[in-house]
């Protein structure tokens, strides 16, 4: 993987630190207002839909934002098409299911242009394994009580789309088994609970190789949320290099300060570079669009500075994309 330059010889070259009316971004990575790289729709477990997901965004003050949904581009042209209107950036993505040593991690593609054959397959090959896992969550929690489970989950989700979890919680919440999605989670889904299903995601080298054999660049999304120790951090992100990975989320949502200062650190000594976004999902819970805790100092560099997105990232998103449906 290339090095990218340090900060401040990309600070050199930019026309200014916070962007300016042709619709460049800044070349400092805490300088980055307006700015929100993990955003989910509709097309995947969102509230909102993809155009309204950017009006959301824009109301807020957001000007570059991707839209990343899980194991799906099934909502960029809707939201290619809603950005353009805004006059806002937009950043076509997925975040990517895959397993690093037995566990369950998470990549985002940022790609400058829609997904080619390769990445196209991967996704059809996730949307199934969605699919056999929404299957078995619903078989196990009719037997702990749910009547219809998959059915109540589908009316839940709205669409035809993969089911994931959520869906199964606002089922549980609707069907009053919980009071809530948190008691949900805790009862029903998470880890060790009737409806933790582990599915048998692909490798996370495989998924890495998938998004770098299209153009894509690969993101490791929120690895302060892995509960991993310091040590099997760095041994995720040093695999996650080796593989051709070249970015990682360095502020997720709100986290701790001095979690995000030694990450930058990591990343720093690594060559990767630095992304950020809230993971929105819906309105009303603790993080919206934008929502972000403090962005760092120091020589990190922005994924919008990397040479495959940085030609990209101006106020005309990309052409080509996937305009009805999901990937399959």
């Amino acid at each position: 993987m290339p090095m990218p330059p340090t900060a401040a010889s990309n600070s050199a070259g930019a026309q200014s630190a916070t962007g300016d009316a042709s619709g460049s971004l800044p070349a400092r990575f805490h300088d980055a207002t307006g700015i929100d790289l993990h955003l989910h729709s509709t097309a995947s477990d969102g509230r909102l839909s993809p155009d309204a997901l950017l009006h959301l965004c824009h109301r807020r003050g957001l000007h570059t934002v991707a839209v990343t949904d899980h194991d799906t581009v099934a909502g960029l042209a809707e939201a290619q098409q809603t950005a353009r209107s805004l006059d806002m950036t937009l950043l076509p993505g997925a975040e990517l299911s895959c397993r690093w040593r037995g566990i369950g991690i998470h990549v985002v593609a940022l790609l400058p242009a829609a997904p080619g054959a390769v990445l196209a397959d991967g996704l059809a090959q996730l949307s199934e394994a969605r699919h056999q896992r929404a299957v078995e969550i619903a078989r196990r929690l009719e037997r702990a009580g749910l009547a219809q489970a998959f059915e109540r989950a589908r009316e839940e989700a709205g669409s035809d789309r993969p089911l994931g979890r959520p869906d199964f919680a606002r089922a549980l919440v609707t069907a009053g088994l919980v009071p809530d999605l948190p008691a949900a989670f805790k009862r029903y889904l998470g880890a060790g609970r009737p409806g933790d299903v582990k599915t048998h995601w692909p490798e996370l080298a495989v998924v890495v190789d998938w998004i770098v054999r299209d153009g894509g660049v690969a993101v490791l999304a929120h690895p302060l949320r892995y509960r991993l120790t310091r040590r099997k951090l760095t041994q995720l992100l040093d695999d996650f290099t080796a593989a051709g990975g070249e970015g990682a989320e360095l502020v997720s949502g709100y986290q701790n300060e001095q979690r995000t200062y030694d990450l930058a650190g990591l990343l720093e000594r690594r060559g990767l570079y630095a992304s950020l976004g809230s993971d929105f999902h819906y309105e009303g819970g603790a993080l919206a669009p934008g929502t972000l805790g403090p962005l760092p100092t120091g020589n990190v560099v922005p994924i919008w500075q990397h040479p495959r997105l940085s030609g990209h990232a101006t106020r005309s998103a990309p052409a080509s994309l996937p305009t009805t449906g999901s990937v399959s």
